[in-house]
Protein backbone atom coordinates (compact mmCIF):
# COMPACT_ATOMS: atom_id res chain seq x y z
CA UNK A 1 0.00 0.00 0.00
CA UNK A 2 1.18 3.36 -0.63
CA UNK A 3 1.44 6.48 1.78
CA UNK A 4 -1.62 7.75 0.45
CA UNK A 5 -3.51 5.04 0.97
CA UNK A 6 -2.28 4.05 4.71
CA UNK A 7 -3.33 7.92 5.47
CA UNK A 8 -6.58 7.41 4.16
CA UNK A 9 -7.09 3.79 6.41
CA UNK A 10 -5.57 5.60 9.91
CA UNK A 11 -8.54 8.62 9.01
CA UNK A 12 -10.82 6.19 8.25
CA UNK A 13 -10.31 4.38 11.35
CA UNK A 14 -9.69 7.36 13.88
CA UNK A 15 -12.82 8.62 12.64
CA UNK A 16 -15.08 5.56 12.84
CA UNK A 17 -13.56 4.65 16.03
CA UNK A 18 -13.07 8.79 17.83
CA UNK A 19 -10.09 7.31 18.46
CA UNK A 20 -6.93 9.47 17.37
CA UNK A 21 -4.36 7.40 18.84
CA UNK A 22 -4.38 4.57 16.13
CA UNK A 23 -1.52 4.38 13.81
CA UNK A 24 -1.25 1.93 10.63
CA UNK A 25 2.49 0.94 9.38
CA UNK A 26 3.78 -0.68 6.64
CA UNK A 27 4.73 -4.10 7.33
CA UNK A 28 8.52 -5.20 6.37
CA UNK A 29 8.61 -7.12 2.94
CA UNK A 30 4.74 -7.09 2.63
CA UNK A 31 3.03 -4.47 0.42
CA UNK A 32 -1.25 -5.73 0.58
CA UNK A 33 -0.95 -5.45 4.53
CA UNK A 34 -0.59 -2.90 6.87
CA UNK A 35 -0.44 -3.30 10.99
CA UNK A 36 -3.25 -1.48 12.63
CA UNK A 37 -1.47 -0.11 16.42
CA UNK A 38 -3.65 1.17 19.29
CA UNK A 39 -1.67 3.36 21.88
CA UNK A 40 1.00 1.55 20.76
CA UNK A 41 -0.17 -2.10 20.78
CA UNK A 42 -0.54 -4.06 17.99
CA UNK A 43 -4.26 -4.63 17.38
CA UNK A 44 -4.68 -6.40 13.90
CA UNK A 45 -3.90 -6.08 10.39
CA UNK A 46 -6.05 -4.25 7.42
CA UNK A 47 -5.23 -6.35 4.09
CA UNK A 48 -5.99 -5.12 0.19
CA UNK A 49 -8.09 -6.53 -2.19
CA UNK A 50 -8.29 -5.84 -5.70
CA UNK A 51 -10.93 -8.12 -7.11
CA UNK A 52 -12.40 -7.28 -11.02
CA UNK A 53 -10.76 -3.72 -10.21
CA UNK A 54 -12.34 -2.95 -7.15
CA UNK A 55 -10.26 -2.17 -4.21
CA UNK A 56 -11.55 -3.09 -0.58
CA UNK A 57 -9.90 -3.27 2.81
CA UNK A 58 -10.37 -5.90 4.78
CA UNK A 59 -9.72 -5.20 8.95
CA UNK A 60 -8.45 -8.55 10.63
CA UNK A 61 -8.26 -8.56 14.09
CA UNK A 62 -8.03 -11.62 16.61
CA UNK A 63 -9.04 -12.04 20.26
CA UNK A 64 -7.29 -14.44 22.54
CA UNK A 65 -9.89 -16.00 25.05
CA UNK A 66 -8.13 -14.67 27.81
CA UNK A 67 -8.29 -11.28 27.13
CA UNK A 68 -12.00 -11.46 27.54
CA UNK A 69 -13.59 -10.55 30.67
CA UNK A 70 -15.68 -13.12 33.09
CA UNK A 71 -19.22 -12.57 33.57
Amino acid sequence: MNTKEILQLQAHLRTTFSNETIKIAKRSGQEDSVEVNLDGEFIGIIYKDIDEGEISYQFHMAIIEEDLPEF
